[in-house]
């Protein structure tokens, strides 16, 4: 009788989810090869034949992460109205970061960065609000660049949904904040441009 496999899928997984839970609570470079393999209950020489060592296992975190969010942000329907539908993406983008805080941890914590200026790929999460803009730019509801609306929307959520996952906020401060700062920062870009409380039909 042959010897059982240890480098299946079922470790893979295991591997991915422990550090997906290890680097969004630890700093990286307190985290070696021996804890990730002992978090999923198995060898160092598993991770390696799985994920040629940690920056590999990283990036396959990372990947996930941004495959989950594109996922969902692409999944918002398209409608006739741009300011709409950067209100709905801005939902989903919240609604992805709490329903994954590790993931959201990992892929926005620290050492990421967030670029719409640079070459935006296919499956690239910020795809949707790019595209959005790009229609509210030619609609002449909002003015300015696709790069400084993209970030300035960006910063927003990101600052909100950070201060979420810290506990810094409750549910319903969280949900109130969301709406008014979001529209606020809508407004800003819309110059004579009512904005309406979208928040107010979610």
């Amino acid at each position: 009788m042959g010897r059982p496999r240890t480098n299946d899928d079922t470790v893979k997984e295991r591997l991915v989810e422990s550090a997906t839970e290890m680097f969004a609570t630890r700093p990286r470079e307190s985290i070696t090869v021996r804890a990730l393999a002992a978090a999923a209950g198995t060898s160092t020489a598993a991770l390696y034949s799985l994920f040629d060592g940690k920056d590999a296992l990283i990036g396959e975190v990372r990947n996930r992460a941004v495959v989950g969010l594109f996922r969902d942000l692409s999944a918002v329907p398209t409608s006739a109205d741009p300011l709409a539908d950067l209100y709905a993406l801005a939902v989903a983008y919240r609604r992805w970061g709490r329903e994954h805080s590790h993931l959201y941890t990992v892929l926005f914590g620290g050492v990421q960065t967030f670029d719409p200026s640079g070459t935006v790929g296919a499956g690239d999460p910020v795809r949707p609000l790019i595209a959005a803009i790009d229609r509210g730019l030619s609609a002449s509801v909002l003015a300015g660049d696709t790069t400084s609306i993209a970030l300035s929307i960006w910063v927003t959520l990101h600052g909100l949904v950070t201060l979420e996952l810290a506990g810094a906020l409750d549910a319903a401060t969280g949900e109130a904040t969301f709406r008014s700062t979001f529209l606020a920062t809508l407004r800003g870009w819309t110059p004579g441009v009512p904005v309406l409380d979208y928040g107010s039909k979610s």
